[in-house]
């Protein structure tokens, strides 16, 4: 009987030949591993498509990362922006309240020192208004300044009374006429003066209508220069309104026209004197000049002269040189 076992004719019962080539050699494909080979590749081609996968996906996160941190880092300096413009704009209006408060301190310095000007104005009107013959002078707690009136032999004032308001200001305003009629009304006064310091704080239109009319009320614009000699042309006007009552003026529209006119034409008079007394005063030192330089020419004319040249003496003989 033959033995079951037989040298293998591939490899002579050397054993050396691997499990593929004995495969090759019979022509017999190796199925499991063309399977294990399959499966390598497909898992080599699944890793990497997840790994492509993975990389866009990572690509795409790191993407919309960058975009948002562009987002952020864009509003993080807009924010800035913001906080620098609110910071200047904090320091802009800090700088703004402190020169609103010099400012401040500055306007309360000056209304301040106006509220003394206007103290020592009032009381220098009061001291030099009941120097005034037949004026009586009464202070006003409030509404205007001062109560003007004519008074009798016994002191006693008289109708009508006159609301006195002085103002000291670079021009006088409309809203300044208004308090006054105003005041005048609350106190019953038919006629209301507005006193200002200067000529030149009186506007045009006030210079025009100086006595008028207006709001029921009869308004005198003045100086306080003018006031006394005013006080003096409206003298007789004012006796006719105690007389015969406030509305003596409103019926007689002629005669306060003419009171009107008065008032103007004496400040030109007024301006008329002021430059002849200026003509005379210059004249007056003219003359002096002239009668001390007269003087100082009559003093050296007669004044005795001296040789013009020195005496010689020829031969013993003094001799004059001619």
């Amino acid at each position: 009987m033959l033995t079951e076992t037989i040298t293998c004719p591939l490899c002579n019962g050397e054993g050396r030949l691997k499990r593929t080539e004995i495969l090759d050699r019979l022509g017999v494909k190796d199925f499991a591993r063309v399977a294990q080979l399959s499966a390598e590749e497909a898992f080599r081609l699944l890793l990497e498509k997840h790994t492509e996968d993975q990389q866009q996906v990572w690509l795409r996160f790191e993407t919309e990362i960058q975009r948002v941190r562009l987002g952020l880092e864009e509003k993080l300096r807009f924010e800035q922006s913001q906080k620098e413009h609110l910071n200047r704009r904090i320091e802009d209006h800090f700088r703004e309240i402190n020169q609103l408060r010099e400012r401040n301190q500055e306007l309360e310095r000056e209304m301040a020192k106006s509220a003394r000007i206007g103290k020592l104005e009032e009381s220098n009107f009061a001291e030099e208004a009941r120097r005034w013959p037949g004026i009586h002078c009464e202070r006003v707690s409030r509404n205007g300044d001062f109560i003007l009136a004519y008074r009798d032999p016994s002191g006693v004032p008289l109708e009508p009374r006159m609301i006195v308001d002085n103002k000291d200001k670079a021009i006088l305003a409309e809203s300044d006429i208004g308090k006054l009629l105003r005041d005048a009304k609350e106190r019953l006064c038919p006629v209301a003066v507005l006193v200002a310091r200067e000529e030149n704080q009186l506007r045009q239109v006030d210079k025009e209508t100086r006595w008028a009319c207006k709001d029921g009320i009869w308004l005198l614009r003045t100086t306080r220069q003018w006031l006394p000699r005013d006080l003096e042309v409206l003298k007789p006007l004012f006796e006719r309104m105690r007389a015969e009552g406030t509305e003596f003026l409103q019926k007689n529209a002629a005669l306060s026209e003419e009171v009107r006119r008065t008032l103007v034409d004496l400040g030109e008079v007024e301006k008329e004197l002021g430059k002849a007394a200026k003509a005379i005063e210059s004249a007056a030192g003219l003359t002096a000049k002239h009668k001390v330089r007269l003087h100082t020419l009559c003093d050296h004319a007669s004044a005795p002269k001296m040789p013009s040249k020195p005496e010689a003496t020829l031969g013993g003989r003094k001799e004059v040189a001619g």
